[in-house]
């Protein structure tokens, strides 16, 4: 079961490396390859140029792909998997292409599996963790209240006056922008054109309590039957969003009356190529990156169960904070491919509780903080 993973990009690097280092099998994937020999040419000689069709003649049955590739490039590679029977393993959302592949995965006998990076990834494991306990809960009471938030934001461990730096392509971070929003408020879908029409604030319970702006992104309301909420619970407020430094929306006004023009892509691409150039993180520089997962059941107004996952990490010699929980993650998930305890067909993040805490205590050591607080 060769592991072939495409894509050595900022965010793929400790991942791989540790791949490499416990003696799997690992083909690496990239164009230019030159920049792959500077992520991992000091632990293998095993790595290829990554021109079209190279990758499909050297597929075996049963190997797996990770594709740390843009996501535009994701669908077309997974096709390829499943036609020729090859696990498939992506960081990023499962699109509508990537679902399309459900019933021709299982008829292949492959997994596609998608989500297991930070957000997505991480934040659905402690989800998970937080719906399962509070089911088991002496206070579980299909009458309750409840609140539901997830919040992950990477930030620049040292502020600037904008707010944010990026530590990759600003691209994908646009492209979020330009996406339509829908959560629950108050009992109400709430849909926004724009994400930054809805900012509020977060106070997240970090080892120093820190507020932050928050907003919801992309849509949330599939993930209440993705995390197991019974339909007949009280919802009250359903959010998954991004997190981000206060004084962020301000800051971002610009950029946001420029998206709001709905740029081509041309001109989106020459807006995240001059944002990269102005606000990078700088070689000396460190990122961070918090996560925060929150669950709440209240009685007659009153919380009767309250437990938040909090999550702060920086960037150190292992490498940043983004890299390591993203290519950290789907490491865990290409070693739960080789273990065989991934099923055919499309998958997220996995949700069984034993391997939910099994992927919880291998995500630890990668944050300097990682606690889950009873606020009750």
């Amino acid at each position: 079961m060769r592991i072939h993973w495409c894509g050595t990009g900022l965010s793929s690097r400790p991942g791989l490396r540790r791949l490499i280092g416990d003696g799997h099998p690992v083909t690496v994937w990239n164009l230019p390859v030159e920049q792959a020999r500077e992520a991992v040419g000091d632990m293998t000689d095993d790595i290829r140029a990554m021109t079209p069709g190279e990758i499909e003649k050297e597929m075996k049955r049963g190997d797996i792909v990770v594709s740390m590739l843009p996501v535009a490039m994701h669908a077309d590679l997974a096709r390829h998997c499943v036609a020729q029977g090859v696990h498939f393993v992506s960081s990023s959302y499962a699109s509508s292409e990537l679902r399309a592949l459900d019933e021709p995965a299982r008829r292949a006998g492959v997994s596609v599996l998608c989500e297991v990076g930070l957000d997505p990834g991480i934040d659905h494991l402690l989800a998970h963790d937080l719906v399962s306990a509070y089911r088991a809960s002496p206070a579980y009471n299909v009458e309750n209240v409840l609140s539901f938030q997830s919040y992950c934001g990477g930030l620049p461990a040292q502020p600037n006056a904008f707010r944010y730096k990026f530590s990759w392509s600003p691209l994908g971070v646009l492209r979020a922008l330009l996406l339509p929003a829908r959560s629950i408020r108050d009992f109400t879908e709430l849909r926004v054109a724009h994400p930054w029409d809805a900012v509020t604030t977060y106070a997240a319970p970090l080892r120093q309590p820190e507020t932050f702006e928050v907003y919801p992104n992309r849509d949330s309301v599939p993930y209440l039957a993705e995390y197991h909420f019974d339909p007949l619970w009280r919802v009250k407020e359903f959010t998954r969003g991004t997190l981000r430094l206060n004084g962020w929306a301000e800051a971002w006004q610009p950029v946001f009356d420029r998206i709001a023009a709905r740029p081509d892509d041309d001109a989106l691409r020459a807006l995240s190529d001059a944002l990269l150039e102005k606000y990078p993180v700088a070689a000396e520089e460190t990122d961070r990156v918090v996560l925060c997962v929150s669950l709440k059941a209240e009685r007659a107004g009153v919380p009767v169960w309250h437990r938040v996952w909090a999550l702060d990490a920086e960037g150190d010699v292992r490498g940043s904070a983004m890299a390591r929980l993203v290519s950290g993650t789907v490491a865990l998930g290409v070693e739960a491919l080789i273990a065989r305890e991934v099923a055919v067909g499309v998958h997220g993040a996995p949700h069984d509780p034993r391997t939910v805490a099994h992927w919880i205590e291998a995500i630890r050591p990668l944050a300097q903080y990682m606690r889950r607080i009873d606020m009750v």
